[in-house]
């Protein structure tokens, strides 16, 4: 069977090719309701079926949205991608996804792939963005949306939830309980950086513990993100001759870990060990006990994201045109605290 091209669909749809690609292509001119009638019932009766590459090499623009994230097995990032490929979808976008696992130079790898792929826009959760990623997106000139974090090598476009403040709340909570301090499980100290929001959680924690007028002097834990270093490093802390009343961990999936290692060192929580997290993951309502969080609006995020990156008007004669949206985080209390 012969391949049908556009000049069938306009040929039975008795009219233009220029106005068939008008319709494929919701533009750039419009098209009369009855005239797009016709070219969509054409499409249906022939099969029609546009060729994506070539209309990719036309425009210099493909239907893929490129997103970059640190580590997809991590649950909240896990959550955040599928949060994004449903937004573009519902934008007719599909997206490609690259896991740095925290390396720079792979994060640059996928910069350069997806930006050489000519996709439409990209979106990245960076941790500590490097100056040659920096340099890589100012070369392409590309629209790119920083999602999560807010690296302070590029002053982009980004998406972010209240992190500072969610943290505050979190703490301040934990106190209200009677607890006389919280620490605090943060990351490790060789990485922090503004922007990275597991740093602005350690200092809304810093932030809280003040304003109660209490020291955070030999409070701060360092544990990667994930929760099975988080478990060892818990192993520690609560074997120690100071275990905390209460703890603050900058991540849900540290505080898996840190519950994990509790009830393996038969440690009543939240009889003996108060907890609470960050992120809202969804596992966290399944933990033993259920998890004290601070939730963010994924899926607002993520169609925010979506939104600006997809934007024609992103771009403003050539200049970075700077936006911010912060969106609110909100306490989820459940029994890890001491809320019934």
């Amino acid at each position: 069977m012969a391949k049908v091209t556009r000049d069938d669909v306009a040929r039975l749809a008795g009219t233009s090719t220029a106005v068939v690609s008008y319709v494929i292509n919701n533009g750039p001119r419009p098209v009369a309701p009855a005239t797009r009638e016709r070219v969509l019932a054409a499409i249906k009766e022939l099969g029609y079926r546009p060729d994506r590459v070539a209309q990719a090499m036309a425009s210099r623009r493909t239907d893929l949205i490129g997103l970059i994230i640190p580590d997809a097995r991590q649950p909240f990032f896990g959550e955040m991608a599928h949060a994004v490929e449903q937004a573009a979808s519902e934008r007719g976008k599909m997206v490609l996804v690259g896991n740095t696992d925290y390396v720079g130079e792979r994060e640059v790898h996928y910069l350069r792939a997806f930006l050489g792929m000519r996709v439409s826009g990209l979106i990245l959760v960076s941790h500590a963005l490097n100056d040659l990623a920096a340099a890589e997106i100012e070369a392409w000139d590309a629209r790119v949306v920083l999602l999560h974090e807010r690296p302070e090598a590029i002053d982009d476009v980004a998406v972010t939830t209240d992190d500072l403040g969610g943290a505050e709340l979190a703490v301040r909570h934990l106190l209200e309980h009677g607890y006389p301090y919280v620490a605090c499980m943060g990351g490790i100290a060789e990485t922090p950086a503004v922007g990275d929001p597991v740093s602005d959680h350690v200092e809304g924690w810093r932030r809280a513990m003040d304003d109660a007028g209490i020291s955070t002097e030999g409070r701060l834990f360092e544990a990667l993100y994930n929760r099975y270093d988080a478990y060892q490093a818990a192993l520690k802390i609560l074997s120690g001759p100071e275990r905390p009343p209460a703890i603050f961990c900058s991540t849900d999936d540290q505080a898996i870990g840190l519950l994990r290692a509790a009830r393996e060192l038969r440690i009543d929580v939240p009889g003996e060990l108060a907890v609470a997290g960050f992120d809202d993951i969804k596992e966290a309502a399944l933990t033993d006990p259920p998890l004290t969080t601070v939730a963010s609006d994924r899926p607002a995020m993520a169609r925010a994201a979506v939104d600006l990156v997809l934007d024609d008007g992103l771009r403003v004669a050539g200049a970075r045109r700077e936006r911010l949206k912060v969106f609110p985080s909100r306490l989820v209390t459940r029994h890890s605290c001491g809320c019934a």
